[in-house]
């Protein structure tokens, strides 16, 4: 059972993978994939040097074919010629035959139940009868024991991968595109490990939308210890983009369930060179199990709050925040963008454009400026005349004292702060104190930080606010930083958080994939070219893939899709529907444009 308030990892059974083992009291293993061409035995294992020096554990590469399976034995030979005994693991999508014969050349084959037996997506509604489904069941046992079987003999792994976007219709029309079935899709191949007593199985459940991904794996996690299953767990947040802002989206996703034991192995999935994905892997992992051994929380879960089906936490809202608002940003000093902007004890001149929060000390009731109480002034709070209120609190202040306070002053914004070793769940403890004691005033969470890098900044942020926006624990977020960091990385860092969360968008959102050696365009240059064309597009989500084996699917979370079709050539979609199929690729970034502007022309005549 899940400890909301204390970190430890989850227990999970151990599978071996070659010369490593993953689960168990096993490290969390960092992985990554080529996204060279299979058939080119030089390039992948150049590429796989390149991400075996810079930490990877395993190395994944694409098998779309039977040919492309086959020189999986020649790549493995020559890395361990080269004295490399990294285990590889083939990504196999569309053909079993395929998972057959890389069983024998590799330590892992990860298998998609979206697509391992069930027909190719159609996105159509078929009505199953239950017997009609049982015998679908029944064809997925037929051919996967003997996939087992071949495992078996040559002490392969596997992996089960589910993904958002290539869930089968028959999953789809049976439970919709839901949690729920990416579950079941998951469990009805565990359920046949089971059966056959086949132990060494990862399970992974990867989304774009990192709320959905983090939703499933915890419904995974209790689904599985019903059925006493105990499998480790690889995490990723599929199609998370590049630069910054899939760096913040794979750490809010990977860090919200990492920060609750969960996970055993991760890959951060970047539309970058694959090497570059492991130090942030890295990074994410170190700062998590840091948290080790932390003192005690003794806190008391709200009986109303349900970790599986999580909603947002019920406010009355105080001005704009909480309710049914946005979440809001709250910056220090300075702030373009932010909603609130705190300036200690100096009340600014010129208060036409924000909303300024000031020290208590120093409010003298001017307008569109607010007073910011600490806990021990909370006596201060009923004598100082303003709609709009924050009171800063930490777990371990007197409840009797704050409760009545804040019962007492709806008008109060509460600020929640830590400086536990596990602030997590820290701040998630006075949360639940809050719930247990009927308050609903809104809650800023406010997160301070020591940095002079950028990334690290973006990436501990990252982890520690994932778990509570999936929670439903944030009505706005305030970053602070003791460092050399300019003001406008906090602010720009803040947003990007909530977009990545899903709670507020404040810029087009690019879904990309990172790339395999299924692409067969380049991939980098191409987003580039459309980050460029609509970066002044607010609001939008484009998804950029490499070719279809989620890219429809995918679709369903963007608003626009650009989707590898073949040598040379890409389809566009609007949602999950291709609008335009097979475009030369010096032709597709322009087309792509014009049905953006031509749909955005029709919603304004």
């Amino acid at each position: 059972m899940i400890d909301l308030f204390n970190y430890h990892r989850r227990e999970s059974s151990v599978v071996h993978v070659g010369n490593i083992t993953i689960g168990g009291d096993s490290p969390i293993r960092i992985q990554s994939m080529t996204t060279t061409d299979t058939n080119d035995t030089e390039a992948c294992v150049e590429q796989a040097e390149r991400i075996i020096q810079a930490g990877g554990e395993l190395v994944r590469l694409t098998t779309q074919g039977r040919r492309e399976a086959e020189n999986l034995k020649n790549i493995h030979a020559a890395l361990r010629a080269k004295g490399h005994h990294t285990p590889l693991v083939a990504d196999v999508h569309f053909n079993a035959n395929v998972a057959d014969v890389a069983a024998e050349y590799t330590e892992k084959v990860r298998i998609n139940p979206g697509n391992y037996v069930d027909p190719a997506r159609k996105f159509i509604q078929i009505a199953y009868t239950d017997e009609e489904y049982a015998q679908e069941l029944k064809k997925i046992e037929d051919r996967f024991v003997p996939f087992l079987n071949i495992c078996k003999a040559n002490h392969t792994a596997i992996r089960i991968g589910v993904n958002h976007g290539s869930l089968s219709d028959r999953i789809r029309n049976r439970y919709g595109d839901t949690p729920e079935g990416i579950v079941e899709s998951c469990m009805e191949f565990l359920r046949i490990c089971k059966k056959e007593q086949f132990e060494d199985v990862v399970i992974s459940i990867k989304s774009s939308n990192t709320i959905v991904m983090v939703q499933s794996v915890r419904l995974l996690v209790d689904a599985m210890d019903k059925e006493d299953m105990h499998y480790p767990l690889h995490l990723g947040v599929t199609e998370a983009g590049e630069g910054e802002d899939g760096r913040i989206k794979s750490a809010v996703g990977i860090g919200a369930l990492l920060a609750d034991g969960i996970g055993d192995t991760i890959r951060v999935s970047l539309s970058e060179e694959p090497e570059c994905e492991i130090p942030v892997a890295k990074h994410i992992v170190n700062y998590i199990t840091k948290r080790a051994g932390h003192l005690l929380i003794p806190a008391e879960q709200n009986k109303n709050f349900s970790y599986l089906h999580p909603t947002r936490r019920k406010t009355r809202a105080v001005g704009n925040i909480g309710g049914n608002n946005k979440p809001i940003v709250i910056a220090s000093n300075e702030g373009v963008k932010a909603d609130y902007i705190y300036t200690g004890p100096k009340v600014p001149a010129n208060r036409q454009n924000h909303k300024y929060i000031v020290d208590y000390s120093k409010y003298h009731s001017e307008k569109h400026t607010y007073p910011i109480f600490p806990a021990m002034a909370m006596p201060f709070i009923g004598s100082m005349r303003s709609d709009i209120k924050f009171l800063v609190l930490q777990y371990g202040t007197p409840v009797e004292e704050y409760v009545a306070c804040l019962k007492a002053h709806p008008e109060v914004v509460v600020v929640c702060v830590s400086n536990h070793q596990n602030r997590l769940g820290e701040q998630r403890a006075l949360l639940h104190e809050i719930m247990n004691n009927g308050v609903d005033n809104p809650v800023v969470i406010a997160q301070m930080y020591r940095h002079d890098e950028k990334n690290a900044f973006q990436l501990d942020a990252a982890v520690d606010m994932g778990a509570l926006m999936v929670d439903g624990f944030v009505d706005g977020i305030w970053l602070m930083n003791d460092g050399q960091l300019p003001h406008s990385v906090l602010e720009e860092t803040a947003f990007n958080i909530l977009q990545a969360g899903r709670l507020r968008m404040s810029k087009t959102e690019y879904i990309s994939c990172p790339g395999c050696g299924r692409t067969l365009y380049d991939l980098q240059d191409t987003i580039a070219q459309i980050k460029d064309a609509t970066k002044e597009m607010k609001g939008l989500k484009i998804g950029i893939m490499g070719c279809i084996v989620n890219g429809p699917g995918e679709m369903a979370d963007a608003d626009y899709g650009y989707v590898g079709a073949g040598p040379g050539k890409v389809s566009l979609y609007r949602k999950q529907t291709c609008v335009k199929k097979n475009i030369p690729t010096e032709e597709a970034v322009e087309q792509l444009l014009k049905l953006i502007h031509d749909d955005q022309k029709k919603e304004n005549s």
